[in-house]
């Protein structure tokens, strides 16, 4: 499945993955921070690795099958933008 990743979209999934992981950093230093510590947040990120990242693989797995050559890669283009875009928002909103 991965055998079809072509450059812009692992750096597609870099992106996603960075930011999801500042995400994480930010939450961490703000629970640390702040005196109450929990592991319930990374369920949260366990949880949106199964609802973001693992459609986006699952795109790129179908990428190869695609007769346009160019459906699939703009749903997992799009999908990325969103994923981006929200955790942007959400850093935003925490700092």
């Amino acid at each position: 499945m991965l055998g079809s990743f072509t450059l812009w979209m692992e750096v597609a999934m870099w992106v996603v993955m960075g930011s999801m992981a500042a995400n994480l950093l930010v939450d961490l230093f703000k629970m640390v921070t702040g005196g109450k510590f929990s592991t319930d947040f990374v369920l949260g990120y366990l949880k949106d690795m199964v609802y973001y990242v693992l459609p986006l693989l699952l795109l790129a797995g179908l990428a190869a099958m695609d007769v346009t050559g160019w459906l699939v890669l703009v749903g997992y283009y799009v999908g990325a933008l969103a994923v981006l875009f929200k955790y942007l928002m959400d850093l935003k909103g925490k700092l």
